[in-house]
Formats: C-alpha cells, sequence, structure tokens
C-alpha cells in the first residue's frame, strides 16, 4: 500500500520540482515542497519495505495422531519449532 503512496508522492514531488517554472507562488516555494515530497515518497516506499519484511514472532507446531498396530494404543507426536 505504501509503495503505491510513495510513488505517488516522487511523481508529484517531480512534478512540482522540475515542471513548474513557478519558483515562488505567494511566500510557498513550490521547488522545496516538491522536494519534501519526493523525500516523503522515498520514506514511504523503504518502511513498506521494512515493514513486509518482518518475520511474525511465535512457532509453528505439527501434531500427529495415529494407531499403533501391534499395541492398540494412541500415539500423538508434536512437533515445535520455537525458531520459526
Amino acid at each position: 500500500m505504501y509503495i503505491g503512496l510513495g510513488i505517488f508522492l516522487i511523481v508529484v514531488g517531480a512534478i512540482l520540482t522540475f515542471a513548474l517554472h513557478a519558483s515562488t507562488i505567494g511566500a510557498v516555494d513550490v521547488a522545496m515542497i516538491g522536494w519534501i515530497c519526493m523525500a516523503a515518497g522515498v520514506l514511504a516506499i523503504l518502511l513498506s519495505l521494512v515493514v513486509t519484511r518482518r518475520t511474525t514472532a511465535g512457532y509453528s507446531a505439527r501434531r500427529v495422531s495415529h494407531t499403533d498396530p501391534a499395541t492398540g494404543s494412541r500415539v500423538d507426536e508434536v512437533d515445535v519449532d520455537p525458531g520459526r
């Protein structure tokens, strides 16, 4: 989601910085607003990549139950992987 927002901010910032020939409108510097938008876009993309690379904390478990044919007793096996 933030990758699209980041691309949008970069495009809007580039338009404000390089395509508009008005350097100031009133007391606002349009080129500086463009640079700020581009920096925010790059930051949004980087944060999006960092958040999606995070692994989930916890563990995975697998439980298997079967009946031993020789004795007729039920056998439960549990494999836990805490390092996941």
